[in-house]
């Protein structure tokens, strides 16, 4: 039988990971402290990757706990928003919300679409379509968060 949390104790255990970018980057690292700023509380994935990974798309009111560039946990974020959308349908709203610096969709996008195709093969080969390139009709999972909690940083460990 698990035992009720004590008073202040913090509850991440069986929280799903939420890592933004590629694990040990500096885009990594520049997103999780935007996170912990305040400065980005919106992020996007192509819906095929959840479809690819197996993934379920977050609801709102989950709680993810975040992970820094060093495997490490930080925090923990709280959907507040998800959206299946299109790349063509991002507003600036929402590309401001990212905290990357955005100054226009155009911005946002040509971001998005480097990284995307930085593992475009993958995803081509997931899609059977070897000449996948973003398009305006792409399907996007738009997701706000917000910080609900910092976290002295840990190890997260393999099957955590």
């Amino acid at each position: 039988m698990v035992g009720l949390p004590r008073r202040g104790e913090r509850l991440t255990e069986g929280l799903r990971p939420a890592e933004f970018g590629f694990p040990r980057t500096d885009l990594r690292r520049r997103l999780v402290e935007a996170i912990l700023r305040g400065d980005k509380t919106s992020t996007s994935g192509l819906h095929s990757d959840f479809e690819r990974d197996g993934e379920a798309l977050p609801e709102v009111g989950e709680r993810f706990v975040l992970i820094d560039h060093a495997d490490r946990a930080v925090g923990v974020i709280e959907t507040t928003e998800v959206r299946v959308t299109t790349i063509g349908e991002v507003d600036l709203g929402f590309a401001l919300d990212e905290g990357e610096g955005f100054t226009s969709v155009a911005d946002w996008r040509a971001a998005h679409e480097r990284f995307w195709l930085s593992y475009a093969e993958e995803t081509r080969a997931w899609l059977n379509d070897p000449a996948w390139v973003p398009r305006d009709d792409t399907r996007i999972v738009c997701e706000r968060f917000q910080l609900v909690d910092r976290l002295e940083p840990e190890p997260v460990t393999a099957g955590s």
